[in-house]
Parts: C-alpha cells; sequence; structure tokens
C-alpha cells in the first residue's frame, strides 16, 4: 500500500494464522501462467500465505485488468503492524510488517535498522570523519555482510540555520536515509526543506507540537515519529489525532528508558506489539522506535559502562519488539552483537542459512591437492572456509547440498551419506581435477567412512572433528604421492 492509498480503517484483520491458501488463490488471476516460477497459482498462494514470497512475486496482479485483485489481496495480507518506508531508491529502508509476535509462528520481515547520530554542532571535519566510519562499517558473517542503515541528526543547537547547514553537510556527504531530531518545528521545517526529497522520518511529534509537525509532514509527504516517553495511553490517543489528520506513516516511539526504567520500557514495547498483533489495536499498529541512545543522557558514568549500557538496551529492544534503533557508539563490540543478533532474528527459523552446493577452490591447487568435503550449512562452510584461508591451503572443497543440515545434523538426518557424496563426486566430475582418489571427510561423519569407500571407490581419511585441525591433519597424513591414478 502506498502513503496516499492506506489500508481501510476499522475493518477487523484476520491473524496470519487465520489466513488460508484458499482465501489468497480466490483473488489470483488463476492463469497458472508460470511468472512467478511456481508450478501453478495455488502453489504460489501458499508460499504467499506461509511469508516465503511476495505479491509483487506475481507480475499478472500488477496489471490494471487484476487491480481489485490487488486492492483485495493487499488487504487480507496486510501485517498488523504496518510498513513504513524510509528514504529512496537503492538504500531506503522498510520497517515495520511485522505478522506475529514470536518469530517461530511467522518470519520476522524487514530487519530492524540501526541508525547513528550526529549533531549540528560538530565541527564539520568530525562531522564527515563520524560519517565516513558510519558508511564504512561492515562485517562479514556468515557470508553476509552486515551494515549500519541510516544516519540521525540532532538539532543540539535549536537554530533553523545550523541545523539546515548540517543536513546539507549530511546529505551531500551520505545517501544513507536520514532521520531529523528536534522538537521544534521550526528547526525541523528548516531542516527538512533541504532534504524532502530523500523522504527522511521526522522525529518527533508530541502533545506540545503534534499539529505543527502533523502539516509539515503532510506537506512533504514524509513519515512522522509520534513520541510519548512512558505513556502509552498519550500515544495512542497522539496516533488516533495524527490519523484523523490524515497520517498514515507513522511510527511510535514510547520512550527508552535505561537502567531502572528499562524494565518499563521493554513492558511498554510489549504491551504496545501484543495490541497490535493479538489484539489487532489499528492505533498501534505501527513499527516501534527504540532509542538506546538516551543512555548517555543519564548519570556521569565512565564512556565504557554507558556503551555496556547502551549495548545491553539495545539488544534488548531488538529483542522486545523494536522495529529501529538509533545509537550514539561507534565501537565494534556494542555494534556487532546488534548487527549479529538482528540477523539472527530475522532468518527464517523453518530455513536453515546455507549456501550453494558445488566445488569450492582455494589458493593454487594443482592435481596431487586434497580434497576435502562439507555440508552446505552456513556457519559449517564459513568456518571450514575461514580456517583452509588461514592456514594458506591449496585444496578442493566439495560442498554438498544437505537442506542447510549442519555435519552432524545431516549424518543423523540421512542428507549426509556414502549416495549423497558419491553423487557429489560424480556430478561435479572431481576426478578431473585431481589425479589421486582420495576424499577427506569431517570427523563427525567418520561412520561413514567405511559405506563411503563402497560406494566411491575412492580412498576416505577422516578428518579432524573440528576445521582448525585441518592444517594439521594434512601436514601428518597427506601424502598424495602415494596416491596417483
Amino acid at each position: 500500500m502506498s502513503p496516499d492509498n492506506p489500508p481501510p480503517v476499522g475493518k477487523k484483520r484476520k491473524s496470519i494464522k487465520e489466513i488460508s491458501p484458499i482465501d489468497a488463490y480466490k483473488l489470483l488471476p488463476k492463469t497458472n501462467c508460470g511468472e512467478c516460477r511456481e508450478a501453478n497459482c495455488m502453489a504460489f498462494a501458499t508460499r504467499l500465505v506461509n511469508g516465503e514470497l511476495m505479491l509483487a512475486d506475481c507480475p499478472p496482479l500488477h496489471t490494471l485488468e487484476y487491480q481489485d485483485s490487488l486492492e483485495n489481496l493487499s488487504h487480507l495480507m496486510a501485517p498488523p503492524v504496518r510498513t513504513v518506508t524510509i528514504g529512496t531508491g537503492d538504500r531506503a529502508i522498510m520497517i515495520g510488517g511485522k505478522y506475529v509476535l514470536q518469530r517461530h509462528d511467522f518470519t520476522y520481515h524487514n530487519p530492524s535498522p540501526i541508525a547513528i547520530d550526529v549533531h549540528d554542532l560538530m565541527p564539520e571535519a568530525e562531522l564527515l570523519e563520524r560519517i565516513r566510519h558510519i558508511e564504512q562499517f561492515s562485517y562479514n558473517y556468515i557470508g553476509r555482510t552486515l551494515v549500519l542503515n541510516a544516519i540521525a541528526i540532532r538539532s543540539v543547537s535549536g537554530d533553523p540555520v545550523i541545523f539546515s547547514r548540517a543536513v546539507q553537510r549530511v546529505a551531500a556527504a551520505s545517501t544513507l536515509p536520514l532521520i531529523l531530531c528536534t522538537l521544534d518545528p521550526a528547526v525541523m521545517q528548516a531542516g527538512l526543506s533541504e532534504v524532502s526529497r530523500r523522504r527522511p522520518l521526522m522525529y518527533a511529534a508530541t502533545e506540545a507540537n503534534w499539529k505543527q509537525m502533523a502539516e509539515i509532514a503532510l506537506a512533504h509527504k514524509v513519515p512522522l515519529a509520534v513520541f510519548a516517553p512512558g505513556n502509552p495511553a498519550l500515544l495512542r490517543s497522539l496516533v488516533r489525532t495524527l490519523m484523523e489528520y490524515g497520517l498514515h506513516d507513522l511510527v511510535l516511539d514510547p520512550g527508552t528508558f535505561a537502567d531502572d526504567g528499562l524494565s518499563d520500557t521493554v513492558s511498554n514495547f510489549t504491551e504496545i506489539r501484543a495490541a497490535a498483533c493479538k489484539q489487532f489495536d489499528e492505533l498501534f499498529g505501527f513499527p516501534l522506535l527504540g532509542v538506546p541512545l538516551t543512555v548517555w543522557t543519564g548519570a556521569e558514568l565512565s564512556e565504557d559502562v554507558l556503551k555496556w549500557n547502551e549495548a545491553i538496551t539495545a539488544s534488548i529492544l531488538l529483542s522486545r519488539y523494536a522495529d529501529m534503533l538509533i545509537m550514539h557508539s561507534m565501537d565494534g563490540w556494542v555494534l556487532l552483537p546488534q548487527l549479529i543478533w538482528r540477523f539472527n532474528l530475522y532468518t527464517d527459523p523453518r530455513k536453515p542459512v546455507s549456501v550453494e552446493s558445488g566445488v569450492k577452490t582455494f589458493g593454487r591447487p594443482d592435481p596431487r591437492s586434497p580434497v576435502l568435503i562439507t555440508t552446505n550449512y552456513a556457519l559449517t562452510y564459513f568456518t571450514v572456509e575461514s580456517d583452509i584461508k588461514a592456514a594458506n591451503l591449496d585444496c578442493y572443497l566439495i560442498v554438498v547440498d544437505t537442506g542447510g543440515l549442519s555435519v552432524e545434523s545431516a549424518v543423523a538426518g540421512r542428507y549426509f551419506t556414502a549416495d549423497a557424496i558419491s553423487h557429489a563426486l560424480k556430478n561435479y566430475d572431481v576426478g578431473s581435477l585431481v589425479s589421486h582418489t582420495t576424499l577427506i571427510i569431517p570427523g563427525l561423519a567418520a561412520r561413514l567412512s567405511g559405506e563411503t569407500e563402497e560406494a566411491t571407490g575412492w580412498k576416505i581419511l577422516v578428518g579432524p572433528k573440528d576445521s582448525s585441525g585441518i592444517p594439521q591433519f594434512l601436514r601428518e597424513h597427506w601424502q598424495p604421492e602415494n596416491e596417483y591414478k
């Protein structure tokens, strides 16, 4: 749904558990055209209801002929927590879009973006350097690049001219989505006039300034955060007023209180999300914004303690149920736990994280180089890859498709078997790569050694249980000169 065409107000939503594939199928084109790459429309409907496909994956639905069907399907599949888009283009971020409280009930969508703050009184050189660090911050985790997602520009000066200048500098230095932070409508207007086309998030409307902020948001067609610290009832009332005023792209901030107030913060976030997902309260059916940054406004403690408090607060809010965070610290030990935890939270629990199967080449292997084998569970593969690269080994690694299961689980579940290994050797024509017939299997698959030798005709060496032992194992056991064909 676009901001100009919000979902119907007041109509009772169905729980995602109450929507059957038949409900979705009735509204599909029923052409079985295959453009969605599914066998038929019923298969598409099943995966749509399971959250594995989106409406955008059905091209015919987005033609004029099926406009009514698309509108009805959009309402049927609309999550209790609406989706709000911040920014434009390739770097735009989508927040919200949640169906359930617990991820095991239904996959979480739209991973919570993490924004880092800057303020308008920072010297220009310091401001640009911080922006550069935000842009370049990244971490490779089991093959996925984890990054920061937005910049929150705070008005510390309270001066429209100074804030406007800072917004200009940030916008020129970064294409990341922006959050403009001030409670003064005049300051907000000055900053927003510089970047309204980039669709920043306005932060924030309060009981005192809601009308002026609403008018600015409507004029520029940008999302607006609603702030009522520690008062969910007031927050709900403000949302009702703003919706009646014509605003539908809202983000809710119930207040983030660290230390002694953290339990109340978690309680408020949980109350609001439960009301949206269980009671279908549309006034609470908007993304939640957590602000771990607030720990820096509390008692004067050492920087390390404040960073620790911010890390704890951020992790808890990701779990309960923040759809976006604004943080301050740029230390890796503060941010990396959040990025990794976010990745894990938003991984489909029904689908193990996997990599593509096949033969991977490391270094410059020759026909006498060792051949190893493992499963396509991402954590297993990237651990093995890291250990091989760290030791500068020249070798081949066969990756078998085990449905994303680890070695031990795949062996127990009969996904990693002698026959599977035999098929992999043949399908990937491994024999043409080397002049020997020796294969090294993981130590956790030791019980497969005998039957694998029978199934493949290759000599099987049982490697270490932990891939960190591969370098020493090869030094002690690999003798290719005795294994020529």
